[in-house]
């Protein structure tokens, strides 16, 4: 629905774009600065009705200060680009309307905080990409003469995990990180662990990736505070339906007697180490790329 349009479908209105009845004026306060510091900077600027919070900081850039830098694409909520930390939230600026801000109170912008900044509200978001190399690789049993066949109902665990925008607002709430940059060695944040239930829950995956997930994941430093379901714009339930099943997969490979005791009776092989999976990653398979070897089928 575009600004101004009550109903879908409806014609905008005359005023769609005039200050809400009665005028108002907006105040902006926006970190700026960059690797080295920086501080709040505030713009005032006319209240215009059916606004988001990118609407507000793109007429800023327009009229008041050109050279701010802020990142962005899709404006719909379905590229992330566009994080930030408003009124000291993360939330996607794109999807934040101004109408459900406090009225007449300054209006706080500033980058999200566990990572770098590069310049304003820009951040060097890097490490996620570098932790996404480091994911174990979907690994499907052999195609069947027939092909492969799933029923709905042997995928609907991990069909939620497929609205991540990797817009890494989990990644930035998350104190593991956010609090203690030293863990980003360890730890690979929420985003990752819904791709990692997203690949163990999938019905066509072969790969045990339960102790990797421990040992060079770093799930057991989460302690399910469940701040990152809390921030995520997509509405996955990261805690419950992702990380609180890692957990438990875990627990059962490294610590259950039982599972223990069924393996050794069964002759049923033990969980697959980390240092297995570590082939399976993306930085592996692409070093041995490079090395002319051939990677993991």
């Amino acid at each position: 629905m575009t600004a101004g349009t009550d109903v879908a479908g409806a014609a905008p209105r005359a005023d769609a774009h005039a200050a809400p009845p009665g005028g108002g004026e907006l105040r902006m306060r926006i970190w700026r600065g960059d690797a080295n510091g920086g501080d709040f900077v505030e713009y005032r600027l006319p209240a215009l009705e059916g606004e988001v919070v990118l609407d507000v900081v793109h007429r800023i850039q327009a009229t008041q200060a050109g050279d701010l830098a802020v990142r962005w694409n899709c404006k719909a909520g379905k590229c992330g680009s566009c994080s930030a930390e408003i009124n000291g939230r993360p939330r996607l600026m794109c999807m934040t309307r101004m109408s459900t801000l406090p009225p007449g109170e300054p209006v706080t912008i500033s980058p999200m905080r566990a990572f770098p900044v590069m310049r304003d509200l820009v951040t060097d978001v890097s490490y996620n990409y570098e932790v996404a190399k480091l994911i174990p690789a979907f690994v499907p049993r052999p195609k069947p003469p027939g092909g492969y066949r799933m029923a709905q109902v042997d995928i609907e665990r991990g069909q939620e995990f497929h609205k991540c925008i990797e817009c890494f607002l989990c990644q930035n709430t998350c104190h593991v990180i956010r609090d203690h940059e030293e863990n980003k060695e360890h730890f690979a944040g929420p985003r990752f662990f819904v791709r990692l239930a997203e690949l163990e829950m999938h019905p066509l995956d072969t790969l045990d990736r339960r102790l990797y997930t421990s040992e060079r994941m770093g799930i057991g430093y989460c302690n399910i505070t469940k701040c990152c379901t809390e921030v995520c714009p997509e509405d996955i339930h990261i805690t419950d339906n992702a990380i609180i099943p890692l957990k438990e997969r875990v627990v059962d490979a490294r610590f259950d007697p039982v599972a223990w005791l069924g393996r050794k009776i069964l002759r049923r092989p033990a969980p697959t180490s980390a240092a297995q999976v570590a082939p399976y990653t993306g930085a592996a398979r692409r070093a041995l790329r490079q090395q002319g070897d051939q990677a993991p089928a």
